[in-house]
Parts: structure tokens; C-alpha cells; sequence
């Protein structure tokens, strides 16, 4: 079995990306004319899967980061900018043509009957014959009326069209009608456009004209030129009711994001032998798991040997503690003795004063005056020998209270000890840092702070151990004192074990 694979802790992260979308946004500030309307919904999806192994099975954490980006394109509508009430023009250059522009060449302003078709109202008329270029840019120009309209609080960024609509009344063929409108953002054009509602040569009558013109990015300002050539000097091109309007591309975003935690818990190995989860549990209390190029490693937790401050100001702590609860719980004796004393005494006074008050009739009507003054005087006596017995009970109480507070401060030094030594683990106690810890504990203990500080060093003798050596084949023996050592002992020995056979058993 390898334990490793089943009891290995380790953090496991896996990143998910997903990406989707309901609908793709063809819109963006390059776009030229009016985008379609849509909302495109963008939903990014980050999983991060983190699992722990332990000893009796693994955690799965599910972590889901989802970004929700909403793209909304609509088209927005400026409405008519050449109508007074929508605060882009004064009166003086709204599109029903009561009052005169202003502009290139000769114009008139007709009303009633020499508008024909257009009304009663005023309407305006081209008047010049002339053969010039505007100044849009426009050519074969006799006559413009022209004015620019800011509109730039719209805020255009993502491009649109411009719509306008003309009435206009041609009464001769020759004569000839444009609409020019020029675009800008800022000081730069953006888009320019022409068109000829009616030239030279067409029988057009009255009618109305409508049209546009695209554009991309931002634009600031319009231009608007309404221009034309009276050829046969008799009724000039006729125009009325002009009006001009944006419709303009409005892209809007938003982002939100939610994420969403799920963890599930499997138990794994649950028919493990426990000397085993053990062994794993130990091994990696006692290490760090780290990932490297040839798989998972270990390296040893680094942990601070104590120190004798460090374990003196742990049990002094722990003394001040169990010091402020002792105190606490005398205090709580002291009060309960108090008030059991003051119930005591109050219902000994109260039998007493009732004692007395029965017995005073009688004795006054039986006892002489010198009997009872003789009971009065014995009962001081008695009272003043109680006394004198009861204040060396309450010396006696203090040199108690003492004693017991004296041996408190002896013994709490131990009992933070006791403590200390119960926080280490059983698993951990023969370990390196608890063993130095116990030593610590017990120099505190016994006040033996530099019992570690003077340690000698037992230097080695000299010449102690040398290199010199026998040779075995040099040894030379005594041979008279072998004889006799080894030959006279064996005579001996022979003779003593002859002597026993020899023996009469008779």
C-alpha cells in the first residue's frame, strides 16, 4: 500500500476557463451608419478546484468566478433639430422658414399664394442665378441658406445617420435644388453630403424629399445648406418645412461578477490501519509538502527551540491568571461568609430582645434590686471573658489566611508547569523540541538559569594512546618457570586423583 498516494495533504488548484456568448455585438466607434439593435451577453466562468487529502478521506472545494459582461446597443434619436421646443435652434432658425437663415447670394421670402403647394405661410425661395461653389463645397450655386447646430450634449461617440426632410415646390425645369449637410468633431469633418433634390432639366413640381447620411466616431456639430440656381429669373426653386435629425448608435456595458463557493466532503480509507494514519499524520505535522520538477517533496517545519525566557514568561502568564482566579473565588468566600455571619447574628439578636422582654416582669416582681444588679454584673464578666477568648480566634483566622496565601504563591509556579507540560503533545513528547523544553521547564522550575552556561570541556591525554606495538614473534618464555607452574601442578593433580582409587573401602 502506498500511504502516500492515500493520505497525502496537499492543495490542488485547477483553473477553469470558459467562455460563451448569446449573441455576437457588430458595433463598435469604426462602425459607419446605424448598428443593429441587440444585447450580447458574455459569460466567463473561472472553476478553481481545490482538494485536500487527509487521512480519512478528501475535501473538494468548488470555487466558481463568473464575470458577466452585457453589451446593449440601441439607437437613440435626437429628434428634430430644427424645431424650436427641442432647444437646438432659435426661432430664428427653425425649419418652417418664416425668417431667413442667412447665406450666399439672393433670396426671397414669399407668403400665401407664392408659396403654391407649401401653404400659406411663409415659405423661402431661391432667387440667384449665379454659377458658383457654396460654401460646403457645393457647386452650380445660386443662392444658400445655411446655419450650424451644436450637438455636442448628445454625446455621439459610436457613429449613426443623419435624416432630414424638405418640401419643396419647383415650378420650372430649369431651375435646380440640393440638400447639403456636413458633419464635424470639433474642427474636423467627419461626414459630408450632397443631394441634388431636383436638377436642372426635371419637371419635379411639388414634392418632399427624404433622405440621409451615414456616419462613424463622434460628431459635435451639424451643418446644414439647402442651396439651388434660378436659371429663367421667373419663380425660383420653393422649399418649406425642413427638418434634420441624428440617429445615433449608443453602446452600453456592464460587467458583474458572482462567485460562488461548494464544498464536498468524501470520506477514503475508512478500513486504514490506525498505526498507519498515524505514522502519515506525523509525517506531515511535522514537514512541509512542496511541489517540485520530480513530483512532491518534503522539507522539515522549522520550529523555534524554547527558551528559558520564552518558558518563564509563559508560566508567569499562566500565574497571573490562575492568581486572579483564586483571588476571584476568595472574594466570592469572603462575601458568602459575610452574609451567612449577618443572617446569624440578626436572628440572634432578635430571639435575645424577645427573651428578655418575657422574662423582665417577672423578675422584678420576685427578685430583690440586689440580686439582679449581682446577674448584671456577672453577665459583663462573661461577656468581657468572651471577648478576650474570641480575639485570639480572629489573629488565629489571619495567620490562617496568611498561610494559605503563602502556600498559593508556592504551589502556582507548579501548577503553571503542570500546564505547560499538559500541552505537549503525546505523539510529540520525545521529540527533539519538547525534551529541550522539558529541560527548560525544569530550570525554571528549580531556578537553575546557568545550569547550561558553564559546561566544561574534558580535553583528551596526552600520549594517552600510542602507536607502538608488540611483535608477537619475539615474546620470549620462562622455561624452568613454566615447568614448574605447569608440569609440578599436573604431579599434583595426577597424584590427588590416584589417591582416591587407591583408598580401602572395606
Amino acid at each position: 500500500m502506498n500511504f502516500i498516494n492515500l493520505y497525502l495533504l496537499l492543495w490542488l488548484c485547477i483553473p477553469v476557463l470558459l467562455s460563451f456568448s448569446s449573441k455576437a455585438v457588430d458595433c463598435s466607434a469604426d462602425t459607419i451608419g446605424l448598428c443593429t439593435p441587440t444585447v450580447e451577453e458574455i459569460i466567463e466562468e473561472v472553476i478553481t478546484e481545490t482538494i485536500e487529502y487527509e487521512s480519512d478521506g478528501i475535501t473538494i472545494t468548488t470555487t466558481t468566478d463568473t464575470t458577466t459582461t452585457t453589451t446593449t446597443v440601441t439607437n437613440e434619436d435626437s429628434g428634430d433639430l430644427l424645431d424650436g421646443d427641442n432647444d437646438y435652434v432659435v426661432s430664428s432658425k427653425e425649419g418652417d422658414m418664416d425668417i431667413d437663415w442667412g447665406g450666399q447670394g439672393p433670396a426671397n421670402m414669399p407668403s400665401g399664394n407664392n408659396c403654391y403647394n407649401l401653404g400659406p405661410d411663409k415659405c423661402a425661395q431661391i432667387t440667384g442665378s449665379g454659377n458658383s461653389t457654396s460654401t460646403m463645397g457645393v457647386p452650380n450655386m445660386g443662392t444658400t441658406f445655411i446655419q450650424t447646430v451644436n450637438i455636442s450634449d448628445l454625446n455621439i461617440k459610436n457613429g449613426g445617420q443623419t435624416k432630414y426632410s424638405i418640401k419643396v415646390d419647383k415650378q420650372d425645369a430649369q431651375d435646380s435644388i440640393y440638400m447639403h449637410i456636413t458633419g464635424k468633431d470639433g474642427n474636423t469633418n467627419v461626414f459630408s453630403g450632397t443631394d441634388i433634390l431636383s436638377a436642372s432639366g426635371t419637371n419635379s413640381g411639388y414634392q418632399t424629399y427624404e433622405n440621409g447620411f451615414d456616419f462613424s466616431g463622434s460628431i459635435t456639430t451639424i451643418i446644414i445648406e439647402v442651396g439651388g440656381r434660378d436659371v429663367n429669373l421667373a419663380i425660383g426653386p420653393l422649399f418649406d418645412d425642413v427638418s434634420v435629425r441624428v440617429l445615433y448608435n449608443v453602446i452600453s456595458t456592464i460587467v458583474t461578477q458572482t462567485i460562488t463557493s461548494v464544498e464536498e466532503y468524501i470520506a477514503l480509507n475508512i478500513d486504514a490501519p490506525e498505526d498507519i494514519i498515524d505514522v502519515v499524520e506525523d509525517v506531515f505535522d511535522s514537514n512541509n509538502v512542496v511541489e517540485t520538477d520530480n513530483g512532491i517533496d518534503f522539507e522539515p517545519i522549522e520550529l523555534q527551540e524554547p527558551s528559558y525566557e520564552s518558558v518563564e514568561i509563559e508560566i508567569q502568564e499562566i500565574e497571573i491568571a490562575e492568581i486572579e482566579v483564586e483571588v476571584i473565588e476568595m472574594e466570592m468566600q469572603v462575601e458568602a461568609e459575610i452574609e451567612l455571619e449577618i443572617e446569624i447574628s440578626g436572628e440572634e439578636t432578635i430571639e435575645v430582645e424577645t427573651d428578655t422582654s418575657k422574662e423582665e416582669a417577672p423578675e422584678q416582681e420576685t427578685k430583690p434590686e440586689k440580686e439582679q444588679e449581682e446577674n448584671e454584673t456577672e453577665v459583663k464578666t462573661v461577656e468581657k471573658q468572651d471577648n478576650k477568648e474570641q480575639e485570639p480566634t480572629e489573629q488565629e483566622e489571619e495567620e490562617t489566611e496568611e498561610t494559605k496565601t503563602v502556600e498559593k504563591k508556592e504551589t502556582s509556579k507548579e501548577k503553571a508547569v503542570k500546564k505547560i507540560m499538559k500541552k505537549i503533545d503525546d505523539k510529540k513528547r520525545y521529540d527533539d523540541i519538547a525534551q529541550t523544553k522539558t529541560l527548560v521547564v525544569m530550570q525554571v522550575l528549580g531556578n537553575t538559569k546557568t545550569f547550561f552556561d558553564t559546561q566544561k570541556i574534558l580535553n583528551d591525554r596526552v600520549d594517552f594512546f600510542t602507536n607502538v606495538t608488540l611483535p608477537d614473534a619475539e615474546i620470549n618464555d620462562n622455561n624452568i618457570a613454566s615447568y614448574f607452574l605447569f608440569a609440578g601442578s599436573d604431579g599434583l593433580h595426577s597424584e590427588m586423583v590416584d589417591s582416591q582409587w587407591q583408598m580401602d573401602l572395606e
